[in-house]
């Protein structure tokens, strides 16, 4: 028997980070909001490795934080070790990663959305979500419970008909055990989406007390490289040590003697997996001459033994895995609490969604996550924002919120998904970002918080860190726009064997010529009272000026054919000179601006031009 679970402005389908962000975006903005999970143990689980950041997915968070969300928020407070990869290349790519609690992340992040105003946890399973006059109005669950509503979010991760596969065994399962979410899928190919298969996978865990840490290479955190969030002012502390080992010969011997019983080898899976996070029977036939990998051993959390075996996700059966992670240096005598495996699932087709993540078919669904064909925690918790932001804009009566590809890596990541599209698990990398030096993890706030302003996600504290962050910020640039003193800068020209003569120089033309401001802070005594990370932040805006100044005049360029809108209700069929191609990409795609419409694949600079001239006619 249905019945009346509640009344809301906004439902969120799913809990992941996806789901958590996207419910407290939109529960902060005012709306009612609740969130809908499967198992309220699974709130924020980390199904992977319980680590956030990383090379450019780092940069995501700290734009998450920058525009008001969590995930930066609940890492600082969780993470057990904390270091900056990339440290000796450009600051553009420089990023920090976190090993969390496991299980601490999910407790914050579960405390987080308890307490928070206009939002309401429901375990349950939805599996309808129902229409009227073109628009959503509310979601089912398998009980029966109508929860009514303006606009839902779907957020489902990886447990849409999930089945995860070791071996000869398949099983319809979510992650690590949890149910999956098997009545969706029927819904959403009813309302019009493209649905497709993908395919992820895990690595084992280990009884930490089982393995020889003494025969690997120890990896610790690092001190004063800041913290995630900007409303942090000193780091996470590190309390626990990551290792290195390698597989070896007889490693990859077992896997290619075992080859017929992979599940990604004889058939058993279908789904695409990711490309940039392969499993180690992957890594073993497609880079055959390498006589080993790298192999990372990490905490699970502060509460348990289990050790996280980065670089050795498998789908290999259960004897296999045995004898394959006992063949590894220091995991001779290993005991294995869980097993890896693989697993498939469903999700849509992200060309059916616009840039604001709405569904192009049906007013009020939108989408986020790993239901977008994307791979990980933080492209998701993106996402989730994002949507939860847009939902609650477009009940609010206000333009929904859209970031340029030169404004943040989360506009690079929405438009490749709703622009391109993609056909294997999408993977957030500093490549996929053209103007990657003006997009520096240090410089999110500036770039991103002035967009959440006037709304509750930019909240006093915010506010007073945010004015202080930008008056330091300036105060240190136009210091170092000061001269030192020629004999004391012919002094330190000579100490640190820079070259050119030291008349009229500033400190700044130091910094260009390749000194190091640390070592222009000692020698001259300046800048004593500025906080270290803004003037590191400083450091690289003066040394990059030359390619940030090209950038943007890049982004001038680009940002002309951005401000061109297209008609929502262009027939492209119509339009004579587009080539076939181009119309039916058009077409599907639907792009906002000329900007994207450029961007599609088979859309070429000759159909931007027929497009440009259409527009033209039209004015």
């Amino acid at each position: 028997m249905d019945f009346t679970e509640g009344k809301f402005d906004i439902v969120v389908i799913g809990a992941g980070h996806a789901g958590c962000e996207a419910a407290l975006a939109a529960a902060r903005l005012g709306l009612k909001t609740a969130v809908l999970t499967l198992n309220l143990d699974s709130i924020a689980f980390m199904a992977c490795n319980p680590s956030i950041g990383g090379t450019a997915k780092g940069h995501l968070v700290r734009e998450i934080d920058a525009l008001g969300g969590q995930m930066a928020i609940c890492a600082d407070e969780t993470a057990m070790q904390i270091r900056m990869l990339n440290e000796g290349k450009g600051e553009a790519v420089q990023c920090l990663r976190a090993q969390c609690d496991k299980n601490a992340y999910h407790r914050e992040m579960k405390r987080t959305l308890e307490n928070c105003e206009n939002l309401r946890i429901i375990q349950g399973e939805a599996v309808d979500i129902l229409v009227e006059n073109g628009r959503a109005c509310g979601v089912k669950t398998e009980y029966g419970g109508i929860l009514e509503c303006k606009a839902v979010i779907i957020a489902t991760g990886v447990y849409l008909n999930a089945e995860t596969v070791t071996g000869e065994v398949r099983k319809k399962s979510g992650p690590a055990g949890f149910a999956p979410a098997n009545a969706l899928t029927g819904c959403l190919i009813r309302l019009g989406f493209n649905i497709r298969r993908f395919k992820t996978g895990t690595p084992a865990r280990l009884d930490g007390r089982t393995v020889n840490f003494g025969e690997c290479q120890a990896q610790d955190g690092e001190e004063n490289i800041g913290a995630f969030s900007f409303l942090h002012e000193t780091q996470p502390e590190n309390k626990r040590q990551c290792f290195i080992t390698y597989t070896n010969a007889q490693t990859h011997g077992i896997i290619k003697d075992n080859l017929e019983r992979s599940p990604l080898y004889n058939g058993e899976i279908t789904g695409t997996g990711p490309r940039y996070c392969p499993s180690i029977e992957t890594k073993v036939v497609r880079f055959a001459d390498k006589e080993r990998h790298q192999i990372f051993l990490e905490p699970e959390g502060a509460d348990t033994n289990e050790i996280y075996v980065q670089g050795m996700s498998s789908s290999m059966p259960h004897d296999v895995q045995k004898e394959m992670y006992r063949s590894v240096k220091g995991l001779e005598n290993c005991d294995i609490m869980r097993y890896a495996y693989a697993i498939e699932y469903d999700c849509i087709d992200t060309l059916d969604v616009y840039p604001t993540l709405e569904f192009k078919k049906t007013a009020g669904i939108y989408t986020a996550g790993q239901i977008n064909g994307t791979s990980g925690y933080e492209e998701a918790a993106a996402q989730g924002l994002i949507a939860g932001i847009n939902a609650a804009f477009g009940i609010l009566g206000k333009e929904p919120l859209i970031i340029g590809r030169d404004e943040g890596y989360i506009g690079v990541l929405i438009d490749d998904l709703v622009t391109k599209g993609t056909d294997e698990p999408y993977r957030m990398m500093t490549s996929r970002a053209e103007y990657s030096v003006s997009l520096r993890q240090d410089t999110a706030d500036f770039r991103l918080t002035p967009k959440i302003m006037g709304t509750p996600l930019f909240t006093e504290e915010r506010g007073k860190l945010y004015f202080m962050r930008l008056a330091w910020y300036d105060d240190v640039l136009k210091r170092l726009d000061g001269k030192p003193q020629s004999g004391a800068c012919a002094e330190f020209l000579k100490k640190y064997s820079i070259s050119g003569t030291a008349g009229g120089l500033t400190y700044a033309d130091l910094i260009r010529r390749g000194a190091k401001i640390k070592d222009i802070c000692d020698f001259f005594g300046i800048l004593r009272d500025a906080p270290q990370e803004i003037v590191k932040s400083v450091e690289a805006t003066v040394k990059y000026e030359g390619y940030l100044k090209k950038n943007a005049r890049q982004i001038e360029r680009a940002k002309k054919l951005e401000q061109k809108k297209l008609p929502p209700d262009i027939d492209y069929f119509s339009i004579g000179g587009l080539r076939l191609e181009a119309r039916e990409k058009l077409e599907r795609v639907r792009p906002f601006t000329l900007g994207q419409a450029g961007r599609i694949s088979g859309v070429n600079p000759a159909d931007v031009t027929v497009l440009m001239v259409w527009l033209a006619t039209k004015n």
